[in-house]
């Protein structure tokens, strides 16, 4: 994906001191999410599970952040490129939402590790809080603003999940939310803004049996 992500910037021609900013940003996310899940598996034994799933929400949180404040946000502004649903095809960048749903998905291949966002008000309708475990937890979030932690069992395999605070971190992350056309059709009345909570970061940690 970032072999691709170097190719379309070529094409693009952006200046190089820009490019070097996305690869970082691009970079940092891969290498900080995929270092953090091997860490929290080797420390899973040895640091209680809730310390573990803090331990990786700091990173994954850093790191969005970085992604949508200082990648996607600068280059919007200073009107090199933007980021797009359809990137690819575009010559754009991916959305947050977009590399975070790359970023999970390359952590938790082939393991029983998994995080992702859940919301509500989601766009991805496989995204909405199905089991009654999210539907708890996202109801507690929203309600409180604090992660919610619990035990819970997936197809018999014990976990220790928690669910953390997605906070809209960016004018751009807001929105693409807010003007998406299948926001604007199911929630109307739904308007983010900068510092709301659209969701939850979702983290389950596979307990030894």
């Amino acid at each position: 994906m970032i072999q691709k992500l170097i190719q379309k910037l070529r094409v693009i021609k952006f200046p190089f001191r820009l490019i070097t900013l996305i690869l970082l940003g691009v970079a940092s996310w891969f290498v900080v999410v995929s270092c953090g899940t091997l860490e929290a598996q080797q420390m899973g034994a040895k640091v209680p599970p809730d310390l573990v799933t803090d331990y990786i929400y700091r990173i994954i949180k850093s790191e969005r952040t970085i992604y949508g404040k200082y990648v996607v946000q600068r280059l919007k502004d200073e009107n090199v490129v933007r980021a797009s649903e359809h990137w690819q095809q575009e010559k754009a960048l991916p959305l947050p939402a977009q590399m975070f749903r790359m970023s999970s998905e390359l952590a938790s291949e082939n393991s029983e590790f998994s995080y992702g966002a859940i919301s509500p008000w989601s766009l991805n309708r496989n995204n909405i809080p199905n089991t009654d475990f999210e539907k708890k937890a996202m109801k507690e979030v929203l309600d409180t603003g604090l992660p919610y932690k619990d035990y819970q069992v997936k197809d018999g395999k014990k976990y220790f999940s928690a669910l953390y605070p997605d906070k809209a971190v960016s004018a751009a992350c807001m929105d693409c939310h807010n003007q998406h056309p299948i926001h604007k059709q199911r929630y109307p009345s739904k308007v983010f803004k900068v510092g709301d909570v659209m969701g939850g970061i979702l983290i389950n940690l596979p307990l030894e049996d």
